[in-house]
């Protein structure tokens, strides 16, 4: 499920009223941790966090014209996702998050390969989350991007 929304506040003021707190907060955790030089907007009907042009000017490599996506998180049908490239492209990181998310929620962790699902609006780990944001620089995620996706080809 995408959004038709043009900018993040028009996502945010679209949201069905029980996802509006739950998004606000997912939002406002990651405003708050995650490094410098990642740019908020819209990204593939999502609200998402990127890095823009002026830094990493080849953009994302199935399709160059967009920036070079790192995060996504949406209200979608029966949850609120949070996609992390990450956790998707580095090992050691999905594993960190993998052992420490039992430390933080008592429901069974419901991931895919970048994508973690919150069934329970009430039970998102938004610490957590907030500590995975700060993990990966620029830098760092240009660097992981290009060994996992880029030079692979």
């Amino acid at each position: 499920m995408t959004s038709a929304a043009k900018t993040v506040e028009d996502y945010m003021n679209n949201l069905p009223e029980d996802r509006k707190k739950p998004m606000e907060l997912l939002r406002n955790t990651i405003l708050k941790n995650i490094p410098n030089g990642f740019e908020e907007g819209m990204n593939y009907g999502m609200i998402g966090y990127y890095v823009p042009h002026t830094i990493y000017p080849k953009g994302y490599h199935c399709k160059p014209a967009d920036p070079l996506p790192f995060i996504t998180f949406a209200s979608q049908k029966n949850s609120i996702n949070f996609y992390h490239m990450g956790i998707y492209a580095n090992k050691t990181l999905y594993d960190w998050f993998v052992a420490e998310y039992p430390k933080h929620s008592t429901r069974k962790l419901d991931m895919g390969k970048s994508c973690i699902r919150f069934n329970r609006l009430d039970e998102i780990p938004f610490d957590l989350l907030g500590e995975l944001v700060t993990k990966i620089s620029v830098q760092d995620w240009i660097a992981t991007y290009e060994a996992a996706f880029v030079n692979k080809k």
